[in-house]
Order: C-alpha cells, then structure tokens, then sequence
C-alpha cells in the first residue's frame, strides 16, 4: 500500500440512539467524539437507525396481506358494488 493516501481504519463505536445499543466495528469515518466503553477509547459516532431499532430487521414492519390486488380492490370499494346490486 502507499503511504499516505489510505484512510485511518480503526474501531469505531456506533450508538444507535433509537434502540440505546452499542457497535464496535471497524470503519474509517471521521469523528471529533469519543467514549470510553469497556475500559478501552474508541471513536464515537451516533446513529437514529440500525438494525437493532428498523422495522425491518425487529420484525414489527406491518406485514401485507397476500390476497392480491384485486381482493384489496374490493375490500376498499366493495361496498359501493353491494349498494347498487341490491337496488
């Protein structure tokens, strides 16, 4: 590797804020903070999502249903065809 061309990679705490859970991983983004986690200083960045907090990753995104469209259609405007069928 050349020298002085490359980023500094070292490990890096993310906290995600939302879900108040902690990361270490390695990563070369730049950040001015630090904490102090298990004894050792690590750089420090903040998160608003991860995959501790995303619905996605928890598992409480909603979940659709697999009628298809046509059922979804029909649950919606259904009642418009029933009024006027019944005239």
């Amino acid at each position: 590797m050349k020298d002085g061309i490359h980023p500094h990679y070292r490990t890096v705490v993310f906290h995600d804020t939302s879900a108040n859970e902690y990361f270490k991983v390695g990563s070369t983004i730049s950040t001015d903070r630090e904490i102090t986690l298990e004894g050792e200083t690590y750089p420090y960045v903040t998160l608003d999502v991860s995959s501790a907090s995303h619905p996605f990753y928890t598992g409480s995104q909603k979940v659709r249903k697999n009628e298809g469209s046509s059922a979804r259609f029909m649950q919606r405007y259904g009642r418009f065809f029933e009024s006027k069928e019944s005239k």
